[in-house]
């Protein structure tokens, strides 16, 4: 597997750019969150209680806890949205300063072919086949609500998934 670069986030308040600490992705993931797992917890809605017990074994260290560029892209977009660009900075800000959450930052190789494939084969949208084909090469277990687009995933792989949602 090619090495990912991840920024390492934390739970300090204000935390420098150059404390984020750099790794490799073999060493990331138990879970790893679509962005409809960190917008539940961010409009507290169902599942948010959810997120946030996994925020809390990865601030312990029982866990990782990892999102992808792509799916904290779709949570600033909606956070544009709805609350504008300033408010949406700010969120995002307080995300990196704030969340014991891995930002997978770089797609490799093995990440393109798995996503593009998943693309070629259905109606997936192009976040989703970032999200699994992340999973797939990282070993994570999905965090989603998305059953829509995510089941059919789950009924044919033997990739796993933790539904915040029924």
């Amino acid at each position: 597997m090619n090495s990912l670069h991840v920024a390492v986030l934390t739970r300090k308040r204000n935390l420098p750019q150059k404390n984020i600490r750099k790794r490799n992705v073999q060493a990331v993931s138990d879970y790893l969150l679509d962005a409809c797992a960190l917008l539940a917890l961010l409009n507290d809605e169902e599942g948010a209680d959810t997120v946030s017990n996994l925020l809390d074994q990865a601030e312990r260290g029982e866990i990782t806890l990892s999102i992808s560029a792509v799916n904290l892209l779709e949570v600033y977009y909606d956070r544009i949205r709805v609350a504008g660009t300033d408010r949406a900075d700010a969120i995002i800000q307080e995300i990196y300063a704030a969340f014991p959450i891995i930002v997978i930052e770089t797609l490799t190789a093995d990440i393109v072919r798995e996503a593009a494939h998943l693309k070629a084969a259905g109606k997936m949208s192009f976040a989703d086949t970032i999200l699994v084909a992340t999973a797939r090469c990282i070993g994570a277990t999905v965090v989603t609500c998305d059953h829509a687009e995510l089941e059919p995933i789950e009924r044919q792989e033997h990739l796993p998934f933790l539904w915040i949602r029924p």
